[in-house]
């Protein structure tokens, strides 16, 4: 099969063919339709975060089951799918107690001496998030992917598998947010624009998004953003805290800067919390000031917004279907595995909301 190889970090990927492994017991064949180009995957490509080499990167993906395991019983040949990253081995703490994308059982993976679900030649190829999605075919465990309604186009699903997830889970699950509560979203990427769309399912009372490029503010707007703020402003936080009349009740941040982040928490009203969803360098920190903690201000992460893979994402799929939330409008286009570079320098430059890689 044909997938685009990172061999080094700060290196343009590679177009190579790649073997792929028969399913095991538990794992599932994917015929891959498309994937989102996420800044998750810039981070391991541009080497802010380490990772084993040579790699297939793609973690936000959607396709067709071609084939599954002897013991694969949560899908079947012919059905579509969403991966995620954040599979779960359903037996541990954290999915016993139903924080699912905590799971790093090794189960999901393969055992050590098993052969590799990918290789080069004689090489194995490390799988990047447990799916490795740039590629035509992806090989994952059953707790990996979840089977979609055959309405949903393909294009679209993808980003389900992560920034919507992202975001969206941020306002459901971390932040709860209850109708008539303000919100701030610091950021309008993918992951961001996911989130202000779900502040407006969700019934917030005021959705304000913050970004320093226009065009992303008019697409938060769209997608239901009642006001926007310039991040670039010397006035961005003083103008949330008015328009908010004293601060937001939930801040999510996501870009992944610590300047972000410190808005974040700057906005929030006494009582309130800041969600960060962005991966920032493993070198910075984020915290409350003495007087934050004292107004009762809470931070927290939500990795994968806090999911519950195969329940949310059939959810997100209805949301869609019904007209509720607006994934056309977050994509910003599509293109080839070939211009796979391309999509990740339009992500370095900041001003694309989300790019996804069509395969077929």
């Amino acid at each position: 099969m044909k997938a685009a190889v990172l061999f080094e970090a700060k290196t343009p990927l590679s177009i190579e063919d790649v073997t792929i492994d028969a399913p095991a017991a538990h794992e599932v064949l994917i015929r891959t339709a498309a994937v989102g180009v996420c800044r998750s995957d810039l981070h391991f490509v541009d080497g802010a975060y380490p990772h084993a080499m040579p790699t297939i990167p793609g973690h936000e993906a959607a396709g067709v089951v071609e084939a599954v395991g002897s013991e694969v019983r949560t899908v079947k040949v012919g059905d579509h799918v969403v991966t995620c990253l954040s599979a779960f081995c359903g037996q541990c703490e954290f999915c016993v107690t139903g924080c699912m994308s905590l799971c790093i059982d090794p189960s999901v993976k393969r055992p050590r001496g098993a052969p590799p679900r990918l290789r080069l030649g004689e090489r194995p190829v490390a799988q990047m998030l447990n799916l490795s999605a740039y590629a035509e075919q992806m090989l994952v465990h059953e707790h990996a992917c979840v089977a979609i309604d055959r309405d949903m186009p393909l294009d679209r699903a993808a980003i389900l598998g992560c920034a919507v997830t992202t975001g969206a889970g941020a306002v459901f699950n971390a932040a709860a947010v209850v109708p008539g509560e303000t919100v701030c979203v610091v950021g309008c990427g993918g992951v961001g624009l996911a989130a202000v769309n779900a502040a407006r399912i969700a019934g917030a009372g005021k959705v304000i998004a913050v970004d320093p490029v226009a065009d992303k503010r008019a697409i938060a707007t769209k997608l239901g953003a009642t006001h926007v703020v310039d991040a670039l402003s010397d006035t961005a936080i003083e103008q949330v805290v008015e328009i908010s009349r004293g601060g937001v009740h939930h801040a999510i941040e996501a870009v992944g800067r610590p300047q972000s982040a410190a808005t974040a928490v700057k906005v929030l009203r006494r009582g309130g919390t800041a969600t960060i969803l962005g991966m920032m360098p493993l070198s910075e920190q984020v915290g409350l000031s003495a007087l934050d903690l004292l107004a009762d201000k809470k931070l927290q992460g939500a990795l994968m917004g806090r999911n519950h893979f195969p329940v949310d994402l059939p959810r997100l799929v209805d949301f869609y279907l019904r007209g509720d939330l607006d994934l056309d409008t977050i994509i910003a286009e599509r293109l080839p595995l070939e211009q796979i570079n391309d999509a990740f320098d339009t992500l370095r430059h900041g001003d694309a909301t989300r790019t996804v890689i069509t395969l077929g």
